[in-house]
């Protein structure tokens, strides 16, 4: 390849450099707070919906590729109940009781398919070789997004955040886009505010269940040692179950709070959340609660700001490559430990 061919093929590389370096100077301080909050947002969802792959990895040591799914399905039971109560433009109950209710029944029912799932799907093949449960899951992935595709269709339901609990015929919006805060002038809405504060809680709780609980302790024996844990009087298959439940609970909360924030939910969305989702947690250390956290909002904040300074075209190969790199510098991930080897 000659000189002339080199430079030709490289080209590329440089326009985006530059328009890389034009963007960071038209977004300036004010853009980058704008995609920080974007990210730390996005990482929150991102975070919890983690944090069910890597408890039922910690325990099972099984990748629940159809844990995105779950996420799915838990928002179109949010979207559900809230036009089933007259939402968004207008609801039957005021706002906050609406979004409670919301939030309870996508959560109870996404913690259900949990559970039908584990039991029916992964309980049979519990001792069979490591790849029938995994091609068990991608089953029961494409079962899942199939099954809503038929019955509700592959149009995009709205949730129309910025009219909800606001007067659309007077010209008044919701609630949920009033400005809370703003930081160096950028606007932080009443819903990021409730996204990033009820992630944050969930987690918490989590994580006080997991270390104060005896639930939470009979998960860390059974991810210990399964069989040593049942010889000492623990229900694994409960505990199993229980591990399911939550987790899922935590993916509907996130799909409820995914509509009131993008206001959008359609039969495909859970395939690359869930995806993005499984590099948070193998970013942050898969089996670890507080990696699967960290590395929620280190996808969130690569996500938003290469969106904001490369392009929205890009943004998943960025996060992609993160995944890469990650695996091949440090493949326990950046909270997780060396596992230990029993002989």
């Amino acid at each position: 390849m000659g000189r002339t061919d080199l430079l030709t093929s490289f080209l590329p590389l440089h326009l985006l450099l530059f328009d890389i370096i034009d963007t960071v100077r038209a977004l300036g301080w004010s853009g980058a707070i704008d995609l920080l909050r974007n990210g730390i947002t996005l990482g929150s969802l991102y975070a919890l919906i983690a944090l069910g792959y890597s408890m039922v990895y910690g325990i099972l040591k099984l990748l629940n590729f159809a844990h995105g799914d779950v996420y799915m399905v838990g928002s179109f039971i949010g979207y559900g109940v809230l036009t089933a109560l007259g939402g968004p433009l207008s609801p039957k109950l005021a706002l906050t009781p609406l979004i409670l209710l919301i939030f309870l029944a996508a959560m109870l029912g996404s913690g259900t398919l949990g559970v039908v799932i584990e039991r029916f799907a992964y309980r049979p093949l519990r001792n069979a070789p490591r790849i029938a449960p995994l091609i068990s899951a991608l089953g029961v992935s494409f079962f899942l997004q199939n099954s809503v595709l038929l019955l509700f269709g592959a149009q995009h339901r709205l949730w129309d955040p910025f009219d909800l609990g606001g007067n659309p015929a007077r010209g008044v919006p919701g609630p949920l886009t009033s400005p809370v805060f703003t930081v160096k002038g950028v606007p932080v809405t009443v819903a990021q505010v409730l996204v990033v504060s009820t992630a944050v809680a969930l987690m918490v709780a989590l994580t006080v269940l997991v270390a104060r609980t005896r639930i939470g302790k009979a998960m860390r024996a059974t991810a210990y040692d399964r069989e040593a844990a049942a010889m000492m009087g623990i229900d694994v298959d409960r505990v199993i179950s229980s591990t399911f439940f939550i987790g899922s609970v935590l993916a509907g909360g996130a799909g409820v709070m995914f509509g009131l924030y993008i206001g959008d939910t359609y039969h495909f969305m859970g395939f690359l959340a869930g995806l993005k989702a499984f590099t948070a947690a193998v970013v942050g250390g898969i089996g670890s609660i507080p990696g699967a956290m960290l590395g929620g909002l280190v996808v969130g904040l690569a996500e938003a700001y290469a969106t904001g300074y490369v392009g929205g075209k890009w943004s998943d190969l960025v996060v992609f490559s993160l995944l890469v790199v990650v695996l091949l510098v440090r493949p326990t991930g950046l909270l997780g430990a060396r596992a230990i080897h029993k002989v």
